[in-house]
């Protein structure tokens, strides 16, 4: 009973949050928009017994899905999404590798510190920090003042409103879930191997790729999935840095739930963005029970 019931937790767990709502937003996607309250139909109705619920689901169709297919906007901002979210999750590797680096060979005695600086601004509201960058990549913000100040540019750069500004959140935001798996895997790091590669002929470079690097790749692919799979859906750092030009998937979900109210078409879209995200989220699954038993 007890191996039943701990089974059980996680299982009622994932049925709760997840595959409850998808089923609700699957349903939602396969039906029609209306105008009345909720905004689709058809509605099921258990008072209306067997017949009630085959006349239900013959009145599903993928006509939404169909839609997608036909309106370009759609296929564009699935590939620009992929595309923000690709390159923004090599800006936060290219960036949070070295820092976990140093963190990893940084004294016993600093460890904590370092660590709890990284994870120092999770203290504070999301919302507040994006509304921090939009202050400080202004034509009037701190860091064209900053340039300004030093000579290093005449005039006001243009940086709010475009891409860069989106990648420069994400990067910000997101920085520490990649910073975290890469430091785990290098702080059990043995020097003892750097030091016989070495021995052996290696100079510290090739001993950075045949012995450190192979042995930080779990921690760079949890990184990668942990920034990547948020990042594709991400809607408030591209609606406030973002301009009229940053087209991200999340945006259109927002725009078709909340000024169209068109439901059954937003769900729709939600629904392609999951399949799309379930590959990477079963890599990632695989990647750390692969880990987990390497570990063991």
């Amino acid at each position: 009973m007890r191996r039943a019931f701990l089974i059980a937790v996680p299982y009622l767990w994932l049925l709760a949050l997840f595959l409850v709502p998808f089923a609700i937003v699957l349903k939602i996607s396969l039906s029609d928009a209306a105008l009345a309250r909720p905004p689709y139909f058809p509605q099921l109705d258990l008072a209306t017994g067997w017949a009630g619920l085959r006349d239900f689901f013959a009145e599903l169709d993928f006509e939404n899905f169909v839609f997608l297919t036909t309106d370009d906007l759609y296929l564009k901002a699935y590939l620009s999404s992929i595309r923000i979210a690709v390159i923004s999750t090599i800006a936060t590797l290219l960036v949070g590798f070295p820092l976990a680096y140093g963190m990893a060979r940084a004294a016993p005695e600093w460890r904590p510190t370092l660590l709890m600086l990284v994870i120092l601004p999770f203290w504070t509201s999301f919302l507040i920090r994006v509304y921090a960058w939009m202050g400080i990549l202004s034509n009037e913000g701190l860091l064209n003042q900053f340039l300004m100040g030093i000579g290093l540019i005449g005039e006001p750069l243009t940086i709010l409103n475009t891409n860069t500004a989106v990648y420069i959140g994400i990067v910000y935001t997101y920085l520490p879930f990649m910073v975290l798996p890469i430091y785990t895997a290098l702080e059990r790091l043995d020097e003892s191997l750097l030091e016989a590669a070495e021995d052996l002929g290696c100079t510290s470079l090739t001993a950075f790729w045949l012995v450190t690097f192979p042995l930080a790749r779990n921690g760079i692919i949890a990184g990668c999935f942990l920034v990547f799979i948020p990042t594709l859906g991400e809607f408030v750092i591209p609606s406030l840095l973002g301009g009229s030009d940053t087209l991200m998937i999340g945006k259109i979900l927002w725009e078709e739930f909340f000024s169209n109210r068109d439901w059954p078409v937003a769900s729709a879209v939600a629904v392609i963005l999951l399949l799309l995200l379930i590959i990477p989220i079963v890599l990632f699954q695989r990647t750390e029970q692969k880990a987990r038993e390497d570990g063991k």
